[in-house]
């Protein structure tokens, strides 16, 4: 299969390329600079220039392409983090560009399936309830432009082609959003935030790009992709061990639900991936949080 990768050089997509050329695909990365074309080429993709954000250089760069993932985000750091304005570029990526690659699609004949990224982190809090893909939503701030996302490339499955939503878990790997999680715990810094005994359903990257890649012969459809629900607890002593943490300090619920954009991350979310699973097969290889993550 022919695969354009959009944010080809993220934390997802540098283990998208590489294991959709170790299946046999023929793989590009988008490149929105001749700047980015170096960088693109070291992931093993072949760059194409294209922007995300015009219909015409997107539909230039998509074409002779069966298929496109579009993993693309701007993930502030953790100063930023905590401001609505510094979500502002994540957001447009999500609902400018996914706005873009869908009217680009529609100039591609050829281009048969679209999968488009999102994140678990929308559901609402479930307590100790399995969250499938049909539970409660709960939209606020930053993670609201996740589903205008998905709500755009959704459109393209009525009209002939295949349409995946993804909603991703935690990312947690050596990342530099994990590692800067783990310097900060070091340096007394929460490592849990919420009840230790609540659910958060974390994935390493490279098990969410087999669980993308799986996702191209699924369906159209919303699929939650993550790994094994944890408790918090659980979750956070993995990654107290990786930082070299005696133990993984706790915010308790009620303070860090009024943390504003952050506080969504002490919601109880048991977010469960069968869909997924039931449709293509794919299971983490890494289903709960250990040394190997890190």
């Amino acid at each position: 299969m022919r695969v354009m990768v959009i944010g080809a050089t993220g934390v997802l997509g540098r283990p998208l390329v590489r294991r959709l050329l170790a299946g046999g695909h023929e793989v590009s990365g988008l490149a929105r600079s001749e700047d980015r074309v170096a960088a693109v080429r070291a992931t093993g993709a072949k760059p194409v220039t294209g922007s995300l954000f015009d219909v015409d250089s997107l539909a230039g760069a998509l074409r002779g392409h069966d298929a496109v993932l579009n993993v693309a985000t701007r993930i502030p750091d953790a100063r930023h983090a905590v401001t609505l304005s510094g979500w502002a570029e994540n957001d447009r990526v999500r609902v400018d560009g996914s706005r873009t690659l869908a009217a680009a699609v529609r100039r591609v004949d050829e281009l048969g399936i679209v999968v488009q990224e999102g994140i678990s982190f929308v559901y609402a809090d479930g307590g100790d309830r399995e969250l499938d893909e049909d539970s409660p939503l709960e939209l606020r701030g930053n993670i609201a432009s996740s589903t205008v996302a998905h709500a755009n490339i959704a459109a393209l499955a009525g009209e002939g082609r295949t349409a995946i939503r993804l909603r991703i878990g935690l990312l947690v790997s050596g990342d530099p959003m994990t590692t800067a999680m783990l310097a900060a715990a070091r340096r007394g810094s929460p490592l849990i935030i919420g009840r230790r005994t609540d659910w958060t359903s974390p994935i390493h990257p490279d098990d969410a790009a087999a669980g993308a890649i799986a996702a191209l012969g699924a369906p159209s459809g919303v699929y939650n992709l993550a790994a094994d629900p944890v408790r918090k607890q659980e979750l956070g002593e993995a990654m107290a061990a990786a930082g070299g943490v005696r133990r993984a300090r706790a915010l308790p619920k009620w303070p860090a639900s009024r943390l504003g954009l952050m506080s969504v991350l002490a919601r109880s979310q048991r977010v469960v991936s069968a869909r997924l699973t039931e449709a293509t097969g794919w299971r983490p290889e890494r289903p709960t949080p250990g040394p190997s993550w890190f």
